[in-house]
């Protein structure tokens, strides 16, 4: 089975991320910039309040053997020094039924990545 696995951190451990994911042979990384706001329900500074705060979402598709391997990588680079911080960002997993290879056509089913015929 395929497994996505979508993280939102902070801009400023993006490059660390996605470089250890690279070391960790995992180089397929989508990388799009987001802001939003979780828990914290943004930031006031003075009289100013940002509810909508810059973060990065990494996207990558991995076997769902590799998942837990994945995912504390990127909890590990992300977090904050010591017990981490409100505003680390967040991991969202999820299952993928198919992928297509657009250059070739190529079909991947989650039955297919198993073993199991399509």
């Amino acid at each position: 089975m395929m497994i996505m696995i979508r993280s939102i951190i902070r801009p400023e451990k993006a490059d660390a991320v996605m470089a250890a994911l690279m070391d960790a042979g995992f180089p397929a990384v989508t990388k799009y910039a987001v802001a939003g706001r979780g828990k914290q329900r943004g930031i006031k500074i003075g009289d100013i309040t940002y509810d909508e705060l810059p973060k990065v979402m990494l996207m990558s598709v991995v076997n769902a053997e590799e998942k837990e391997f994945v995912i504390d990588t990127i909890m590990n680079t992300a977090r904050s020094k010591g017990k981490g911080a409100f505003g680390d960002g967040k991991i969202f997993v999820s299952d993928v039924e198919e992928s297509y290879t657009i250059s070739s056509g190529t079909k991947e089913t989650a039955a297919a990545s198993e073993g199991v015929p399509a």
